[in-house]
């Protein structure tokens, strides 16, 4: 166990760009871990109001301003991944920042086993902190690929990102567990419960306790429940969704399933994710047959402790038209009808941007008043 947290355990989590750190992050976290992703982190450290805003436009120049006063991380990022100087002057302002909201998140987390997720988690000293290096390991080819065809970066630019970055040999090098993630999500998905075994050798243990008949009650899906969920998302849409096993677990790599129960059946599902400390559900579906609001309150509920779980601040839900009607039970439940330039802090607005689903209404609830990175 590591020193400074003798009741926990901390993985590492490292691996070159377009490598799939996130995904094995995400899988970690359906097993049991608490996550916390310090390039996230480091985009909030410098946001308008954050402690890194000042230093780094001090540091770099007003230029990179955009119209709303935010640094344009665009133009930050090619000065960063030319000039080597540069990137060392704006690590050493934001670097500090990040671990001090890594500590943070670290001694309130509830759970035993913490997963750091960082591209320089053994150039910025990082590693230290951890009992063990998990690096995530990818051909050459295959990074750029990936940032070719899913980040839209030009071959030139491709290439260039994966020049720039620390040796991926030195990391696969460094590393107590390799995870290789060029075949399919389920090869990853078995690698990475293979290691999280020898971690948390009790994590099966859990005794669920049976609810009475009738009663709803709520089940994290796993990837073993790919298929009954593909199939429940198919007919619970009317067809409007049609989803395969393989789509399902494709999206366990960024996001988890609350599956509704009753009387041993899964009657409803959302999809869930949380990422920079934003819980997003953009995906609800619910048997026609059932009383809405008892079914919508035992699953956001349930969202939500899993959120608080995961140190989460806001909750943003995207509702289509069927499910935002119902107002007074959102409202019950805390939630207000917002639009995402109302939200106040950087991190929760992108979140609603990024996150936004076509034909759908966004309700905001703020779970937690204690922020990591507040504004200095």
């Amino acid at each position: 166990m590591s020193n400074k947290w003798p009741t926990k355990y901390i993985i590492g989590l490292t691996g070159n760009i377009a490598t799939g750190k996130s995904v094995v992050r995400k899988m970690l976290e359906h097993l049991g871990a608490y996550s916390i992703d310090a390039d996230a982190l480091s985009h909030r450290a410098i946001a308008r109001g954050a402690p890194g805003h000042k230093p780094v436009l001090d540091a770099f120049g007003q230029w990179l301003l955009t119209p709303e006063g935010e640094i344009d991380r665009t133009k930050l990022g090619k000065l960063a991944f030319t000039d080597p100087e540069a990137m060392k002057r704006l690590e050493a302002i934001i670097h500090p920042l990040v671990r001090q909201a890594i500590e943070a998140m670290i001694n309130r987390a509830s759970q035993r086993v913490i997963v750091i997720e960082a591209i320089k988690l053994l150039e910025g000293g990082l590693s230290d902190s951890c009992d063990s290096i998990w690096v995530v390991d990818v051909p050459a080819e295959i990074q750029h690929q990936r940032l070719v065809g899913k980040r839209n970066m030009s071959q030139e630019e491709a290439s260039q990102r994966i020049q720039f970055q620390g040796s991926q040999a030195d990391k696969v090098a460094a590393a107590q567990v390799i995870i290789k993630n060029h075949g399919s999500f389920e090869d990853t998905w078995k690698q990475v419960v293979e290691a999280w075994k020898r971690v948390n050798p009790q994590s099966d243990t859990i005794q669920m306790v049976k609810p009475a008949a009738g009663e709803f009650s709520v089940a994290r899906g796993r990837p073993r429940d790919s298929a009954a969920i593909a199939e429940l998302v198919t007919r619970l849409s009317h067809g409007a969704r049609r989803l395969e096993q393989d789509d399902v677990m494709a999206a366990f790599g960024e996001k988890a399933f609350m599956l509704l129960q009753q009387d041993g059946k899964t009657v409803g599902v959302a999809g869930w994710q949380v990422e920079n400390l934003v819980a997003r559900t953009t995906e609800f579906y619910i048997e026609d047959s059932l009383p809405v609001e008892d079914a919508l309150k035992t699953l956001i509920t349930e969202v939500e402790n899993a959120s608080l779980e995961l140190q989460c601040e806001a909750s943003l839900l995207f509702l289509p038209p069927n499910l935002a009607s119902h107002q007074g039970t959102w409202k019950q439940l805390g939630y207000e009808l917002r639009e995402p330039s109302t939200l106040g802090v950087q991190a929760w607005t992108d979140a609603a941007i990024e996150s936004a689903q076509p034909n759908t209404t966004l309700f905001f609830k703020q779970l937690r008043q204690d922020r990591v990175l507040r504004p200095i």
